[in-house]
C-alpha cells in the first residue's frame, strides 16, 4: 500500500494529540494516512499495555487512518540505535509515505526527543540503497520521504507553520478521548498525572484555539520544521 502520510509517535496518543485534527483533515481531503507506535506505552502510570492496544485501535478507527501499528519498542528505554532504525525502516518501506510527521524535537518526555530523531534519522537512512531490509521475503526498495514535520507537545515551542484545522477539532477530541484510561475521567480511581487532568485536556482545545486566531482562523495545529519550507507563488500562503 502507498500511503502520503505516515505519523510516527514513540507513544500511542502522541499522535492524536500532536496532529489529529490535521490527520482527519488530509483524510477528508482523500490522502491516505497510517499510523506507527514506537512502543506500547506499558511505562505509563494509568491503565496497561493491553488496555493502551484496544483504545488505540478505538482512535484510529474514529480518525480513520489506512492503519495502525506498532513497533513494540521498549517504552522509556528504547534507543535511536541500528536494530530501532531498521524496524522504522522496513515501515517507510512499506508503504513509502511523502511525507512523515513525528514527535517534537524537545519536550518534556524524554522518549518524545529520541522518538523525533529516530524517526527523522531513519526516513534519511530509507532512502539509502545500500542498506538492506527484507518485508514478506522480498527485499525492499529504497524509498526516502520528501518531508518530515514535527508536530508540538508539552512545551509551547513556537512553529515554523500553522495547519487551518478548522472543523476537525471535534474529531481529534473524540480520538483523544478514546484513550479513556489516560484523560480526564472525574469517576477514574487511578493516580493523578500531568495529562490526566481537566487543565490538560482543555489545554489541547485553546492551544488549537490560540494557533488559529494567530492564522486567522478557528483552529490551528503547529509544527516544526528540519529545512526550510518552499512555496512556488506567494499566493500559497493563507
Amino acid at each position: 500500500m502507498k500511503i502520503d502520510i505516515l505519523a510516527i509517535g514513540a507513544h500511542p496518543d502522541d499522535v492524536e494529540l500532536g496532529c489529529g485534527a490535521t490527520i482527519a483533515k488530509e483524510i477528508a481531503n482523500g490522502k491516505k494516512v497510517g499510523i506507527l507506535d514506537l512502543t506500547r506505552g506499558e511505562l505509563g502510570t494509568r491503565g496497561t499495555a493491553e488496555i493502551r492496544d484496544k483504545e488505540a485501535k478505538d482512535a484510529a478507527e474514529m480518525l480513520g487512518v489506512s492503519f495502525r501499528e506498532n513497533l513494540g519498542l521498549a517504552d522509556g528505554f528504547f534507543s535511536n540505535d541500528k536494530s530501532s532504525q531498521l524496524e522504522v525502516i522496513k515501515v517507510i518501506r512499506k508503504y513509502r509515505p511523502e511525507i512523515v510527521l513525528c514527535n517534537a524535537i524537545d519536550d518534556r518526555h524524554i522518549d518524545h526527543g529520541k522518538g523525533s530523531r529516530l524517526a527523522s534519522d531513519s526516513c534519511f537512512l530509507s532512502g539509502l540503497q545500500k542498506i538492506e531490509t527484507v518485508h514478506d521475503n522480498e527485499v525492499q526498495q529504497a524509498w526516502r520521504p520528501k518531508r518530515v514535520y514535527h508536530f508540538i507537545q508539552w512545551k509551547n515551542i513556537e512553529p515554523d507553520f500553522v495547519v487551518d484545522v478548522s472543523g476537525f477539532i471535534d474529531q481529534k477530541l473524540s480520538a483523544i478521548q478514546a484513550f479513556r484510561s489516560q484523560f480526564f475521567n472525574a469517576e477514574s480511581k487511578e493516580p493523578q498525572t500531568p495529562i490526566s487532568s481537566k487543565n490538560f485536556l482543555d489545554s489541547v482545545v485553546y492551544r488549537a484555539q490560540d494557533l488559529g486566531r494567530l492564522i486567522g482562523k478557528e483552529h490551528g495545529e503547529g509544527f516544526t520544521v528540519e529545512r526550510y519550507p518552499a512555496v512556488s507563488s506567494l499566493s500559497d500562503l493563507l
